[in-house]
């Protein structure tokens, strides 16, 4: 039975909402899923200003109530961002709009792109369950939309202070759900080696 119905328009928000498994979604567009530890590549460089980071979030941290999603956005989810940009010189498109078809449309919180890469990131107040069937969407709807050679597209959901990634290997439609959780500040290091290499370009 089709989870997505091709005769209603759908937004990335509305899937989230959607009383179906990630699974069952994906393959309503064609595309498989598997979970696994994904060992994403990391930036072997010099990332100077990690350090910093770090002590200015946990600075800060005694002093907010993280209590919204608009306070996460702003106090942590912004900081890594910019953090990503400082290293990288990515384009920053917030609350990017894209439209691919009625099924595949709505808001991307946050896109980054550098020459051929593009990493989508969402953020949530909580539930990764439904925040991962809305990033595996919006990363489909990524792959229908750009056209260039990038072979694999990256997104990551957040709640700010932990991440989660998806990777959509395009040639063979198939979204790997990563296992694995980073925490910020803990894991700031290993979070932004991931960012940067994934937009390196290659």
């Amino acid at each position: 039975m089709k989870i997505i119905d091709p005769n209603i328009s759908y937004t990335f928000s509305k899937i989230f909402d959607l009383n179906a498994e990630i699974d069952e979604i994906v393959s309503d567009f064609g595309y498989t899923l598997n979970l696994t530890k994904l060992n994403l590549p990391q930036f072997q460089g010099e990332l100077n200003r990690l350090d910093e980071l770090r002590e200015r979030i946990e600075e800060i941290l005694p002093f907010v109530i993280l209590s919204t999603e608009i306070a996460r956005r702003e106090i942590l989810v912004s900081r890594v961002i910019a953090e990503v940009i400082h290293y990288t010189h990515a384009q920053l498109r917030i609350e990017y709009p894209l439209k691919v078809s009625e099924q595949l449309q709505g808001t991307l919180d946050y896109l980054l792109r550098k020459d051929n890469q593009v990493v989508v990131i969402e953020a949530k107040k909580e539930n990764f369950v439904s925040g991962m069937k809305q990033l595996a969407v919006e990363i489909i709807a990524l792959d229908q939309w750009i056209d260039s050679d990038q072979d694999l597209i990256l997104g990551a959901l957040t709640t700010g202070n932990l991440w989660q990634f998806a990777q959509l290997n395009r040639q063979k439609k198939n979204i790997q759900q990563g296992l694995e959780n980073y925490r910020v500040p803990e894991d700031l290091d290993p979070l932004m080696r991931i960012f940067v290499q994934a937009l390196t370009p290659k």
